[in-house]
């Protein structure tokens, strides 16, 4: 496997012979474009867990209560495992006693593109953002288009960052997508819909 020593954690945390989950081959699917995904997770909490494509694995933080499209809004994002690029197409029902045993749904997915730049005007590099812990990019989602930021707050490999909307025009304070569109964008199941369907499989 391409990635396997980035993908560690994510491997080790996993059993493959009872979980759908990829095991990653460290390929690209989606070509030149960078891919993001949001999956909403019914685990131990229901939380969002939102993922870039970088260097080839998803980098990943959970986000407690959802991405927001208020600028006002700072919202917690705890950092997770790198996960394989093919997550990205995941959606089902992990077993309870596996790693993060509960529903996965696609709740939003598209392209994205880095956009920080220094102050004149050169981009910097993705690994860099990461390493500074300042990372500003625009999304192309179904649900969520427009700038975020994902800034560090803590110094340290899990050190807590926030997710924030930037002030653009896709900015939107009284849309709640999070509440009003709860659908996959995939299959245009919600999490109960999809744990009867696929929960007992």
């Amino acid at each position: 496997m391409v990635e396997s020593e980035k993908l560690k954690k994510y491997l080790k945390k996993r059993n493959f012979s009872n979980t759908k989950e990829p095991q990653g081959t460290g390929e690209s699917c989606r070509g030149e474009n960078l891919l993001f995904v949001i999956q909403k997770h019914d685990a131990s909490s229901l939380h969002y867990d939102f993922r870039i494509e970088v260097d080839g694995v998803l980098k990943s933080w959970a986000i407690p209560k959802g991405p927001s499209t208020d600028p006002q809004v700072k919202r917690l994002a705890i950092p997770t495992e790198d996960h394989p690029l093919e997550y990205a197409d995941f959606e089902g029902v992990i077993p309870e006693e596996e790693y993060g045993g509960g529903t996965v749904l696609i709740w939003d997915r598209g392209c994205y593109e880095n956009i920080r730049t220094t102050e004149d005007g050169a981009l910097i590099p993705l690994k860099r953002c990461l390493r500074e812990g300042h990372i500003v990019i625009r999304l192309s989602g179904r649900k969520l288009t427009g700038g975020y930021a994902l800034v560090r707050m803590d110094k340290g490999e899990n050190g807590r960052w926030l997710l924030v909307k930037n002030d653009d025009s896709e900015a939107d304070g009284a849309r709640n997508p999070v509440s009003t569109e709860e659908a996959s964008v995939v299959s245009g199941r919600d999490l109960q819909t999809l744990y009867k369907e696929e929960g007992n499989g």
